[in-house]
């Protein structure tokens, strides 16, 4: 889907669940990484995460859009759109949106490790931080510590 399809989705969605007009932009943004979306006080737009489509499906998309639009509608009537009032949950509910966005799968990148080995004794050391051969000696023999090579695990 692509920012321009979005926003026709959010346009549709505004019109029928609130019946109001959605009058700004609507974005996917790459950078959300927690949360389903985000409503920008200051320009009005909103930002969407594209994992909301990807990972969990429209359904979830279109719950994600509701709940950001109740932020954005309550917003310009000049109400408080903050997740603990009254006023929030009971839109959100009329409306079907949903109150949490799903949790996103963990995405986990390899660790860094640097491998040193002793001069005299040939111990390794795998550590994820650097250390200062000047300083530090093994902790077996008390020999030197040569630099290796980082290994990604």
């Amino acid at each position: 889907m692509t920012d321009q399809e979005l926003q026709q989705l959010v346009e549709r969605i505004s019109l029928q669940s609130f019946g109001k007009p959605f009058r700004h932009q609507a974005v996917f943004n790459q950078r959300l990484k927690t949360t389903g979306g985000r409503y920008h006080l200051q320009d009005h737009h909103i930002d969407i995460n594209p994992r909301m489509l990807t990972v969990f499906g429209e359904a979830t998309l279109e719950g994600v859009i509701k709940h950001e639009l109740v932020h954005y509608h309550l917003h310009l009537a000049g109400q408080s759109g903050q997740h603990r009032t009254k006023a929030f949950k009971q839109l959100l509910q009329a409306v079907g949106g949903l109150r949490y966005a799903p949790r996103q799968p963990r995405q986990s990148k390899p660790t860094k490790y640097l491998v040193y080995r002793c001069e005299k004794c040939g111990q390794l050391y795998q550590r994820k931080r650097r250390i200062n051969t000047q300083k530090f000696v093994c902790g077996k023999c008390r020999g030197r510590l040569i630099f290796q090579k980082s290994v990604l695990q």
